[in-house]
């Protein structure tokens, strides 16, 4: 079996932190047998390189000091501030399906798996019909959100789709939005964890000692529908001297947050409210292993974005926290309320603080909610299982 993978982001070298996800896959996959290429776009310049192994085909779009579009904080985020910037993704598209087609000529993959099909299923699509190669659509929800704000897009979005002859994604909520734009079978195909070590065997793990204060963890970048302000506002209803509230991670509205955070401070008994900053991977692994819990307040952001699936979701539950997070987006496919962690209504604090409580004051609750969580990874979230149900799909669809 060879495969072409293709994305907008892979990793630039070894340390590089990018896409961990789509690195771990693709090393499963190779793991598993799989004769695997990447085809992503230069970085600056960036040249052809490999990467554990794995061919990285890398396509120029542009002079070096302007590829700049993809990676760090992705193309979106790019384009939304800097809106010349979307001239560059004509020749990004045009570079891009050249150079596809001249990878499959030499390689001659089985199959053509292109992640955000807008645009890269408009990359793969003429070799894939020059060469009469199955290709598989794999959806993130980022690609559907563009439908909202580009009208234009959705025709483009829905002939792709009648393309593929499989179509993933990430979540049940992901999977939703495709068949509403045209009805077509979908593979649910999520993200294991990118953890070196952790517990996906389903063993029992006990809950964390509670040291002082109960500790809420938060982690991750600080924009507007990872819903950190409702967390803020959530401290309100919870004693100062009982609980404390740690946000990891840097983003654009860090000052805004703390701004926040010194308000509800100074004018109730709230619980305190730590910014630690980004940490480096040992001082992450710390804040891991001392916290009582871990939250995700996501919501529908003011543009329709939200949380395709929550892998961080899945990463602390392998570290032995129990979650508390929002009912939004892909969530509810890691987050099974009362079962795998607990799931409260969007933008509601006085419910994040309720759910905060009952873990607090119910020791058994978070034996449970640990046991239930170890299942759910065991059964949906290992990479052998997630691999596995993809390689069924490409053996299904390739050419005799």
């Amino acid at each position: 079996m060879k495969v072409l993978v293709i994305g907008s982001v892979y990793p630039r070298f070894h340390e590089d932190a990018e896409v961990p996800w789509l690195r771990t896959s693709v090393a499963h996959l190779k793991q598993a047998g799989v004769e695997i290429q990447v085809l992503a776009p230069a970085y600056k310049g960036l040249k052809s390189h490999e990467i554990d192994g794995v061919k990285v085909n890398r396509f120029r779009y542009a002079p070096a000091g302007w590829e700049f579009l993809t990676h760090e904080e992705g193309a979106p985020s790019k384009m939304a501030s800097k809106p010349w910037l979307q001239l560059l993704a004509i020749p990004y598209i045009i570079s891009g399906f050249f150079k596809c087609i001249k990878i499959c000529r030499k390689f001659r993959p089985d199959v053509i798996h292109a992640h955000w099909p807008f645009p890269h299923a408009y990359i793969a699509l003429g070799a894939a019909k020059l060469f009469h190669i199955p290709l598989v659509l794999n959806f993130h929800g980022a690609e559907l959100l563009l439908i909202r704000k580009k009208k234009w897009v959705k025709p483009l979005l829905k002939f792709a789709i009648g393309q593929a002859q499989a179509v993933f994604a990430n979540s049940s909520f992901t999977a939703g939005k495709i068949k509403a734009l045209r009805n077509v079978d979908v593979e649910w195909s999520p993200y294991g964890t990118t953890l070196e070590s952790g517990n996906a065997s389903g063993d029992e793990i006990a809950p964390h000692p509670i040291n002082g204060k109960f500790k809420i963890l938060f982690v991750g970048r600080h924009i507007e529908r990872k819903g950190i302000c409702y967390l803020i506002e959530a401290a309100k209803y919870l004693p100062r001297d009982q609980f404390e509230i740690r946000i990891v991670g840097v983003g654009d509205l860090t000052d805004k947050l703390k701004t926040q955070a010194t308000e509800v401070s100074t004018t109730s008994d709230a619980a305190e409210i730590i910014f630690t900053g980004k940490l480096s991977p040992e001082e992450l692994a710390n804040e891991y292993k001392t916290a009582n819990v871990f939250t995700l307040p996501a919501i529908v952001d003011s543009k329709g974005d939200t949380e395709g699936l929550g892998v961080v979701l899945i990463e602390a539950m392998e570290l032995g926290l129990p979650v508390v997070a929002s009912n939004v987006g892909g969530i509810p496919d890691v987050v099974v309320d009362g079962v795998s962690g607990i799931l409260v209504p969007e933008k509601d604090p006085q419910a994040l603080a309720n759910a905060y409580k009952r873990l607090a004051a119910d020791p058994e609750l978070l034996k449970q909610l640990l046991t239930g969580a170890q299942k759910r990874i065991a059964e949906c979230f290992t990479w052998g299982k997630i691999v596995e149900r993809q390689i069924a799909v490409y053996e299904k669809i390739k050419n005799p």
